[in-house]
């Protein structure tokens, strides 16, 4: 009998967590979690220019590609102002023991420069043209996972990140999708040039404006100041518990970018389970139709993410030819509901793309924005099995701060959380709804239908807590259990 699986004297089957040991050799990420982790990879020193609000103009710097396998070549290109010599450290993000990172190479010294702003380009695209200031060969025996370089300004000591993704090709029980899209729409680098920039509107949500990965991320710009976004993303904000738990655990996982989903399709099929982590509100058609392709063919989807699949983008080159470095947002999924709000621009969409609804399970609801608590509706359903859960109880705080609703009529779907959401006391009223739905192969696709699902998981080191509308209240027995059982059937259906 697998060890993970048990009946009871009830006759009810029982799915328990999987088991970690150290120096386990199980599976490659219990084996890569077992090495000494550290907590050198945090920034000690680092702000923003306040002229710009997001930028860390004294060292700050971009990778070349987004993501990179072992044995190919990645790029980094830094600007210090003013002028000083730096240094790169690279860290793998994981368990590490708690740890949360594992050092994997020192770069540099650099003798560092001050690189040239970027002009204004069409669609107000910032591109820039930076030298590099090395290059290097990704070891072969580097872990796919999410890696990090942190950049320190020898003269003062100023401190930002670079970041990217290693992924491989290897047999795997969970593709990790990092929202890295969604990212850099909301990347205002130099100071107000995101998706959301068009120069007249602070939050304009239509076409014809382009963001390019070739220029580094600022200081994230919505809900709060979280210093340790400066180069990096949104990764600590919303994946990174998530990913710190899936290793703690000793899950089979590996990592890929949005943009290796829309590249590469037949990379799909060497999982069993895919999944969409936080706020993975960016997708392109040739993203959406794959993955729906991909769960006719077997595939397991689980949406621990909310705001999913929201705005329809275009990867395309960079004015250099590097495929999938610059995109716009051109249309937005499913027609424009009823009472939605009218952000600027979002009239400007031909709203002909298919809805989201039929690849997740739910959709972009309005008013979109807002929280409440996440409430069992379904309580015999199996995700609930070990909760406890009974029909009513709810776990505090977890939708937010956006999320999925208005189910979409596909055959077999259940709605197993379904509850309203609020802005405020005074404010917009919404419902949110998470689901599960059969696929052809007795995959399921789960939808969780929030962007703080992550929270209920772990506190890993650096980790700051959101709060807007509602405000999430952090590791919880019950929603660690419902993802437990959610990864557990994926894994043991094949």
């Amino acid at each position: 009998m697998n060890r993970r699986r048990f009946i009871t004297t009830t006759g009810t089957l029982v799915i328990a967590p999987p088991l970690i040991a150290a120096g386990s050799s199980s599976n490659i990420i219990q084996r890569e979690n077992a090495k000494p982790g550290t907590r050198d990879w945090m920034l000690t020193k680092t702000a923003v220019d306040p002229k710009t609000k997001y930028r860390c103009p004294w060292i700050e710097g971009y990778c070349s590609r987004t993501s990179v396998k072992a044995g190919e070549k990645i790029g980094f290109h830094v600007s210090t102002n003013p002028p000083s010599p730096f240094t790169i450290d690279l860290f793998r993000m994981g368990w590490y023991g708690g740890e949360g990172g594992r050092h994997a190479m020192s770069l540099g010294s650099f003798k560092g420069t001050t690189q040239p702003d970027p002009a204004i380009g069409k669609n107000r695209v910032r591109e820039c043209q930076w030298e590099p200031c090395t290059e290097i060969t990704i070891p072969e025996d580097w872990v796919s996972g999410v890696y990090l370089g942190k950049l320190t300004a020898e003269r003062d000591g100023w401190q930002s990140y670079v970041i990217f993704i290693v992924r491989d090709d290897r047999r795997t029980d969970f593709l990790f999708q990092c929202s890295d899209t969604t990212w850099q729409a909301y990347n205002r680098w130099p100071d107000q040039f995101a998706l959301y920039d068009d120069g007249k509107d602070k939050w304009y949500c239509g076409p014809g404006v382009d963001v390019s990965f070739d220029r580094p991320y600022g200081r994230y710009c919505q809900i709060l100041d979280a210093p340790l976004t400066t180069g990096s993303g949104s990764w600590f904000l919303w994946e990174f518990p998530f990913a710190f738990w899936l290793e703690q655990h000793g899950y089979d996982v590996s990592y890929i970018s949005n943009l290796d989903t829309h590249a590469d399709p037949k990379g799909l099929l060497r999982a069993k389970g895919f999944l969409s982590i936080g706020h993975d509100e960016y997708y392109s058609l040739e993203m959406y139709d794959q993955l729906k392709t991909a769960i006719g063919a077997g595939l397991s989807a689980c949406f621990f993410s909310g705001d999913t699949c929201w705005g329809r983008i275009d990867p395309r080159p960079s004015s250099s030819g590097v495929p999938n470095r610059i995109f716009s947002r051109i249309d937005a999924f499913g027609p424009l509901l009823p009472g939605a709000d009218t952000w600027a621009g979002v009239k400007k969409f031909p709203y002909q793309t298919p809805s989201e609804s039929l690849l997740i399970g739910a959709r972009n609801a309005p008013p979109v924005s807002g929280g409440g608590p996440w409430v069992c509706s379904l309580p015999n359903h199996w995700i609930f099995e070990g909760t406890g859960m009974k029909q009513g109880d709810s776990i505090p705080g977890l939708v937010g701060f956006e999320y999925n609703g208005m189910p979409a009529d596909i055959p077999g779907l259940e709605v197993v959380s379904i509850g309203p959401t609020t802005t405020g006391p005074k404010g917009k009223k919404g419902e949110y709804a998470a689901t599960v739905y059969p696929g052809p192969k007795q995959n399921i696709v789960f939808n969780a239908a929030t962007c703080w699902w992550a929270d209920s998981l772990s506190e890993p080191p650096g980790y700051l807590r959101p709060k807007v509308y509602t405000e999430p209240k952090g590791p919880d027995a019950r929603a660690q259990r419902i993802t437990r059982n959610v990864l557990e059937k994926i894994r043991l259906s094949s």
